[in-house]
C-alpha cells in the first residue's frame, strides 16, 4: 500500500489517458476558445511532464542499484523514447511541418548544453567551489557529440544535392548508419572495458558498494515503463493544441520545438542540476552529455526513418543565427569540459549563451 501510495501519479496518468481516450472529440474540439485551449494544453502538458519526472526518479533508483554508467544510460534512452513519440505525433499531426524535428534537437542541445550546464556548473560551484570529474569520460563524450551534430545539423544546411536545409536519400541512410554506429560503438566503450571513463572514486565499484536497500530493481523497472506507456498516447493528444498554435494562431514555428525540448529535457535537468548540488558532477555530467549524445545519436535516425515512412518531408540543417549558437556552443562546451575540474564562472558563462539563446527566439 505505501508503493501504491507513493505511485498515486500512476493513476492520474492512466485515468488522464482513459478520458482523451473516450472524448477526444469533445475536449480537443474547438481549440478557438483561449481559455479551452489553455486549459487542455496545461493539462496535457503537465501529466507527461509529471509522468516524465516519475520515469526520472525510477531511473534513478535504479542508477543507485546498477550503478554508473547503467542508471544514467536507463535515464537518457528513456528520456530519448519520450522524445522521438513526442516528436513523431506533432509530425505526423495537422499541417506538414518539415523543421519541427530539427528545432527540437536544436533546442535541446541548447538547453541542456547551456541552461542545464550552466545551472549545474552554478550550483555546484556556488557550493563547493570546484568540483572534479573524469576527463577521459568527458572528452569521450564531446568526441563523438561535436561530429555528430555538425553532421546532422550543420552540414545539411550546406550540401547542394537538394535545395535548403535538408539531405537527398543516400545521404540520409549514410547519417543513419553514421549516427547508430558511433552510439553503439560509444556504448560499447561506456559499459565494457572503458567503464571506468564515466565513474569517480568510489562510482567505480558500481551497485557492490550501495547495498540492497529500497524495492528490488525489478520494481523500479516495472514501473518506469509503466510511467512510459500512457506518455506514448498523450503525446499525440498534445500534439493537437500544439498545431493549433502553430498553424491557426501564427506563432513561431520553432515554438513547438521548443515545447518539446522543455518537456524532455526537464526531468533530466532536475536530477543534473540535484547532482551537482550533492557534490556528484560526475553523475551530473554523465546525464547532461549523455542526453544530448542519446538525442542526437537516436532522435536523427528515428526522424529520418519516420519522415520517409509517412512521406513528408525533414529539414535538418539549422541556419542564420542558430547555426552561429550552435557552433559557439560546442567551442564553449569543449573548453569548459577540458581541465577535469569545473567552477562558477564556467556556469554562468554557459548561462549568459542561454540567455542569447531566448533572446533570439524572439528577436532573431
Amino acid at each position: 500500500m505505501g508503493v501504491l501510495r507513493r505511485e498515486w501519479f500512476l493513476l492520474a496518468s492512466y485515468g488522464t489517458a482513459l478520458v482523451f481516450f473516450e472524448y477526444r472529440h469533445v475536449l480537443l474540439l474547438d481549440l478557438g476558445d483561449p481559455t479551452k485551449l489553455a486549459l487542455m494544453f496545461l493539462w496535457l502538458f503537465a501529466v507527461v511532464l509529471g509522468s516524465s519526472l516519475r520515469v526520472v526518479a525510477h531511473a534513478e533508483h535504479l542508477a543507485r542499484r546498477l550503478g554508473e554508467p547503467y542508471g544514467t544510460l536507463i535515464l537518457t534512452l528513456s528520456v530519448t523514447f519520450i522524445e522521438v513519440m513526442s516528436i513523431a505525433a506533432v509530425m505526423t499531426h495537422g499541417k506538414e511541418n518539415p523543421t519541427l524535428a530539427r528545432d527540437t534537437m536544436f533546442a535541446v542541445v541548447m538547453i541542456i548544453l547551456n541552461g542545464m550546464v550552466g545551472l549545474s556548473l552554478l550550483m555546484g560551484g556556488w557550493r563547493h567551489r570546484e568540483q572534479a570529474y573524469n576527463l577521459q569520460g568527458a572528452n569521450s563524450y564531446l568526441g563523438v557529440i561535436v561530429p555528430l551534430v555538425v553532421l546532422s545539423l550543420v552540414l545539411p544546411s550546406f550540401t547542394q544535392t537538394t535545395p535548403g536545409p535538408t539531405l537527398a536519400g543516400g545521404q540520409q541512410i549514410f547519417l543513419v548508419l553514421v549516427s547508430v554506429g558511433l552510439y553503439a560503438a560509444f556504448l560499447v566503450t561506456q559499459t565494457g572495458r572503458h567503464r571506468g571513463f564515466f565513474a569517480l572514486g568510489d562510482e567505480e565499484a558500481g551497485p557492490a558498494k550501495r547495498g540492497r536497500e529500497g524495492q528490488p530493481v525489478a520494481v523500479h523497472a516495472g514501473f518506469l515503463v509503466a510511467y512510459l506507456v500512457p506518455i506514448v498516447f498523450l503525446a499525440e493528444q498534445l500534439a493537437v493544441p500544439i498545431d493549433y498554435v502553430i498553424e491557426t494562431l501564427g506563432a513561431p514555428a520553432a515554438l513547438g520545438g521548443v515545447l518539446i525540448a522543455v518537456l524532455v529535457a526537464t526531468p533530466e535537468a532536475i536530477g543534473a542540476i540535484r547532482a551537482a548540488a550533492a557534490n556528484q558532477i560526475q553523475r551530473s555530467l554523465n546525464i547532461f552529455l549523455g542526453s544530448v549524445l542519446s538525442t542526437i545519436g537516436l532522435t536523427v535516425p528515428a526522424m529520418i526513418l519516420v519522415s520517409r515512412v509517412t512521406g513528408q518531408s525533414l529539414a535538418l540543417g539549422v541556419e542564420h543565427t542558430d547555426m552561429v549558437m550552435l557552433l559557439l556552443t560546442l567551442a564553449v562546451s569543449v573548453i569548459t569540459f577540458a581541465s577535469g575540474r569545473t567552477n562558477v564562472i564556467q556556469g554562468v558563462v554557459h548561462l549568459v549563451l542561454f540567455a542569447a539563446y531566448l533572446l533570439l527566439i524572439v528577436q532573431g
